[in-house]
């Protein structure tokens, strides 16, 4: 199994941290983001990492030389970064040839949480916090009759069950072209400001998608710097009391 983490973006949302470095090199308790998701892919066994690149991708690409780790790691590059995440995703149409984990570049997660993704029973699944509903702007991932009907901001009018997203997407090897195929559709109907979560609309009504629940497990998004503040006080500290810091 391979992994993608899409690490192309400015977060403009944090611009007082951004503006110097990628949102995935911000640090938490003493690592940045990126180093964690590299040491917890390692652990669980993922072979090869491809990382999508493109806001001061100099420092992403200096910081994998730096770290320690073993777990061969590559680069494709978005030139389009100041776009919609969907350029990101769709730069890696040729790379995906495994079942593929594909991971935003912005969490802080428990490792418990990865490992339910990996081992899951379904051969596409994305990860779901059933404990949080929407409020503001969550991500939600959305279940009817077991399988996932969408992944958006947008709730639609029927559904079984919701959570938010954490941002990770497992994808089959054999279902990889249907999710290009998806984001093709958008792409071709010039949709490049998109987010890719709403590029995979036809992938959820064309391929079941099951869902981890992942509830009680410790894990925050990191789009503002409340967040920062909050991963720093609240998550991070939970981390370490597992031993999983």
């Amino acid at each position: 199994m391979k992994a993608v983490i899409l690490a192309a973006g400015v977060g403009r949302r944090l611009h007082a941290l951004t503006q110097n470095l990628p949102k995935c090199l911000i640090p938490i308790g003493g690592k940045t983001l990126l180093s964690r998701y590299l040491n917890n892919l390692e652990q669980v066994g993922i072979s090869h990492v491809t990382i999508v690149v493109g806001y001061k991708e100099e420092l992403i690409r200096e910081a994998v030389a730096a770290w320690p780790g073993s777990l061969p790691v590559d680069f494709l590059v978005n030139e389009q970064y100041e776009r919609g995440s969907i350029g990101s995703l769709w730069v890696t149409r040729h790379a995906l040839d495994d079942d593929t984990v594909i991971m935003d570049a912005d969490v802080l997660f428990h490792p418990m949480i990865l490992e339910r993704l990996v081992t899951s029973s379904h051969p596409n699944a994305l990860l779901m916090d059933e404990t949080v509903a929407q409020q503001t702007e969550e991500c939600m991932v959305v279940v009817r009759h077991g399988r996932v009907i969408a992944l958006s901001k947008q709730m639609p009018e029927t559904y079984d069950e919701a959570g938010e997203g954490v941002g990770f997407l497992r994808v089959s090897r054999q279902d990889v072209p249907s999710v290009f195929k998806s984001v093709e559709q958008c792409i071709n109907q010039g949709f490049m400001d998109m987010e890719y979560e709403d590029a995979l609309r036809g992938f959820f009504v064309s391929t079941p998608v099951g869902v981890e629940k992942i509830g009680g497990l410790p894990w925050i998004e990191i789009d503002f710097s409340e967040d920062v503040e909050r991963a720093k006080n609240h998550v991070f500290p939970k981390l370490a009391e597992h031993g999983r810091a």
